[in-house]
């Protein structure tokens, strides 16, 4: 028989607007949906996106971030073998509580700067000013331009600015708090989840070409986004 392969993500919460790029098409990013190997996520101004690895790790992302899965292994529940890009923006990688001894041969690509994991909680952040990349909690290796530098210091930060030599900081609770507040969702913060409560109406129309307008208007604006037809009563 066949073994279906699990996919190495999914997709946990989304703060619109994103989207999922695959094989040269680009659909809005929603709940559920399960992330393949090459897959290219993106956030637009504002948003944010929840993705779960497969053997528990949770990758949360930050407004426009750029973001690339590389899967290698075959069974991605079991240890997660490959490499996470982050092409753009801040992102948040955590691995669950009790999945911290599972075997990861894992690298996150920031920017300019390569990292090794073997920690538990890191931040970074790669745009035009350089990279930055917080060890909140475990050990990393970074790797830039040739130079190694490892890091066992939990809430320290390595500071890389474009065109200089890279840094390693003390991190105080200041400024971890704005930092996660980059890729953190909060209560209120309007996010579409699997079991939501709430529901959002984009827009009624009279008819099907009217419908559909709204419907790849709001798709395109990175907001996933559904149809509903409705009797006369309901409209109300």
């Amino acid at each position: 028989g066949t073994v279906l392969a699990l996919a190495p993500a999914t997709v946990e919460l989304v703060q619109a607007p994103a989207w999922l790029e695959r094989d040269g098409r680009s659909q809005p990013l929603a709940p559920g949906m399960e992330l393949r190997n090459g897959d290219l996520v993106r956030t637009g101004p504002g948003a944010r996106a929840y993705l779960m690895l497969a053997e528990g790790s949770r990758v949360k992302l930050g407004e426009s971030a750029r973001f690339n899965l590389h899967n290698r292994n075959l069974h991605p529940e079991k240890s997660f073998s490959g490499a996470l890009d982050i092409l753009a923006g801040a992102f948040r990688f955590t691995t669950g509580k009790l999945k911290k001894s599972v075997p990861r041969d894992l690298a996150i690509r920031v920017g300019t700067a390569t990292i090794g994991i073997r920690g538990t909680d890191i931040w970074g952040k790669t745009d035009r000013d350089g990279d930055l990349v917080a060890l909140i909690e475990g050990r990393i290796e970074i790797t830039r331009a040739g130079q190694a530098t490892e890091m066992s210091q939990a809430m320290s930060y390595y500071d890389a600015p474009q065109g200089k030599d890279a840094t390693v900081k003390a991190l105080d609770l200041e400024t971890f708090a704005r930092l996660a507040r980059q890729t953190d969702i909060v209560a209120g913060d309007g996010a579409a989840a699997l079991r939501g409560q709430w529901k959002i109406i984009a827009g009624a129309a009279e008819d099907q070409a009217a419908a559909l307008k709204i419907y790849d208007e709001a798709r395109n604006a990175g907001f996933s986004t559904r149809i509903r037809l409705t009797t006369a009563a309901e409209a109300g």
